[in-house]
């Protein structure tokens, strides 16, 4: 993830859409599952990160970022009302309560913050890759409006993502089970062409999803106000 989430199609687009979503609100952020630091340090440097693995943390100390703590989501080692707002990009699946995770961080949040999250979609599409990341689920639209709602939350957008490439999304997924992969991430290579091509395409489904909430896709993109 270090050596690749700086230029890899998948890791800019989904933090460019996160900075872009993030623009709705102002103040401090903070990034929960903030992973080795790209999407933190973009953020600048009032920003706070919290992942809790100390693997992660390290990568985030390379790269010069020193507000970073080692915390659990479901249990975040802040105060009440401390950030304006929070973004998680894919770290709810990896949490065995994912409404305690959301509770904590309506908890951090200050009056009118601003939470972005984004996580995988569709429980059909489980595969080898959800198990080699120790994901727990995989989300509706649906599903994700009402874990906002429940911990209180007013949702602004909900929309699925990965749209252009969903067909691409199944047929990997269909292929995982005719010849049973084994649990393994795989980040297929791409040559710079394509990987430019791929994020150029991500940015249009980037501003369509802003103005209309697409049907389908591999992930489920939301914000949310308190």
């Amino acid at each position: 993830m270090f050596d690749r989430e700086d230029h890899y199609w998948w890791f800019v687009a989904r933090r460019e859409l996160a900075l872009k979503l993030l623009g709705r609100g102002k103040g401090k952020s903070l990034d929960v599952g903030c992973g080795t630091g790209a999407l933190l340090a973009a953020l600048g440097p009032e920003a706070l990160g919290i992942d809790f693995s100390p693997e992660a943390l390290r990568f985030c100390l390379r790269r010069g970022l020193k507000k970073v703590a080692l915390g659990d989501a479901q249990r975040l080692p802040l105060v009440d009302q401390c950030v304006s707002r929070v973004v998680t990009l894919d770290t709810l699946e990896h949490v065995s309560d994912d409404r305690a995770a959301i509770s904590e961080i309506y908890r951090a949040l200050k009056p009118e913050g601003l939470l972005v999250l984004n996580v995988p979609a569709f429980k059909w599409l489980w595969g080898p890759h959800d198990v080699a990341l120790h994901h727990h689920r995989r989300y509706t639209r649906t599903e994700v409006r009402l874990l906002l709602q429940d911990a209180g939350f007013k949702v602004e957008l909900l929309s699925y993502s990965v749209f252009f490439l969903f067909p691409v999304v199944v047929g990997v997924r269909l292929l995982d089970r005719i010849f049973r992969r084994e649990a393994k991430v795989r980040l297929p290579e791409v040559g710079s062409f394509l990987n430019h091509l791929l994020i150029c395409l991500m940015r249009l489904e980037g501003k369509l999803l802003q103005w209309v909430p697409l049907p389908v896709g591999s992930s489920v993109v939301a914000v949310a106000r308190k």
